[in-house]
C-alpha cells in the first residue's frame, strides 16, 4: 500500500481552498526544498498553497507521493530561484542546502526547518508541526488520528521475534534508536544491532553478519547504476544464507510521514511469512 490509502483523506482535508490560503489563516505560497517536507505539505496543504517541491519529490524511489508531486515544478534549492517564487514560507530539512537556506533567512524570508525523524513520535510531531505552519491544524489533527488508529492496529506482540539485520552500504546496519529500528520493532522484529551493542547502528562486517546467522537480512533494492558500496548488498554469500530479502517500496522508510506505516505493514507481513515457514 502507498499513497492510495491516504490520498482520499488528503483530498477530503484539502477540499475548499478557503481554509488556508484564501482567508489568511496560513501562508499563500509555500516552497518545499526537502523530500520529507514535500510529502507532509502535499498531504496537508490547501489546493494552490504549495507551489514548488524538491527534485527528489518527483523521484518515486525517494518519495511516496512522487505522482502527486509531479503536478508541481521542482526547485534546485538555489536562493535566487526561491526568491523568484515569492514564497510566504520555505520548508527545509535541517541539512537542506544550508547556504541557500541561511541566505533566505538573512533576506527576511520565513523558513521552517524540520529535523530528520528518528522515531515514530517524531513523525507524529511532524504532522502537527506542518499543520500549524500551513494554518491547517484541524486537518493535521484528523490525519494524526488516522495515523494513530492505523499504528495501533499494526502493533503486534508475536511469540517469537525473528532476528533481523537491516543492512546498508559500507557494511553498516540500522540501529534500534532510529526510525528504521522503530519500524522493525513495531512490526515484531528483533534488531541485530541491539544484540551487537549498536543502538544507533554502525559497521557490521560481512563476515560477522553471516556468522551471527540472523533470520532475515534486509537490503534495499539495487539502483540501475551500481556502485562498489551497494554491490556488497548483492554479495553471493548473503544470498547463500537464504535470509536475504529485498525491501519493497524503500521510499516509505525515508521520512517521518504517515507512509512509514506502509513499511511497518510490509515488515509485519514478512515476519508472518517467516513464521509460517518455521
Amino acid at each position: 500500500m502507498r499513497a492510495s490509502k491516504l490520498l482520499p483523506l488528503a483530498a477530503a482535508l484539502s477540499f475548499g481552498i478557503g481554509a488556508a490560503a484564501a482567508d489568511g489563516a496560513g501562508p499563500a505560497r509555500v516552497v518545499s526544498l526537502n523530500v520529507c517536507t514535500d510529502q507532509l505539505a502535499l498531504l496537508l496543504a490547501a489546493p494552490g498553497q504549495l507551489v514548488s517541491v524538491s527534485p527528489l519529490g518527483h523521484d518515486p524511489r525517494s518519495s511516496a507521493m512522487a505522482e502527486e508531486a509531479a503536478a508541481l515544478p521542482a526547485n534546485a534549492a538555489h536562493a535566487e530561484e526561491i526568491v523568484l517564487l515569492e514564497p510566504d514560507l520555505v520548508l527545509a530539512g535541517t541539512y537542506t542546502a544550508r547556504a541557500a537556506v541561511d541566505m533566505l533567512e538573512r533576506l527576511g524570508y520565513r523558513v521552517a526547518r524540520f529535523a530528520p525523524a528518528n522515531s515514530i513520535e517524531d513523525a507524529r510531531q511532524n504532522i502537527l508541526q506542518m499543520g500549524a505552519l500551513l494554518g491547517r491544524e484541524p486537518e493535521a489533527e484528523t490525519l494524526l488520528a488516522r495515523f494513530d488508529n492505523r499504528l495501533a492496529a499494526l502493533r503486534d506482540v508475536p511469540e517469537t521475534r525473528p532476528l533481523v539485520a537491516y543492512y546498508l552500504p559500507f557494511n553498516e546496519t540500522a540501529g534500534v534508536q532510529s526510525l528504521t529500528g522503530e519500524i522493525l520493532d513495531t512490526a515484531g522484529m528483533a534488531n541485530i544491532s541491539e544484540a551487537r551493542g549498536l543502538p544507533y547502528g554502525g559497521r557490521l562486517p560481512l563476515e560477522e553478519l553471516v556468522l551471527a546467522q540472523p533470520d532475515l537480512i534486509l537490503v534495499g533494492q539495487p539502483y540501475d547504476s551500481p556502485s562498489q558500496a551497494t554491490a556488497l548488498l548483492q554479495h553471493p554469500v548473503l544470498r547463500a544464507t537464504g535470509a536475504l530479502r529485498e525491501i519493497p517500496d524503500g521510499q516509505n522508510w525515508i521520512c517521518g510521514t504517515p507512509f512509514l506505516l506502509d513499511a511497518v505493514e510490509a515488515m509485519r507481513e514478512l515476519r508472518r511469512d517467516w513464521e509460517a515457514a518455521q
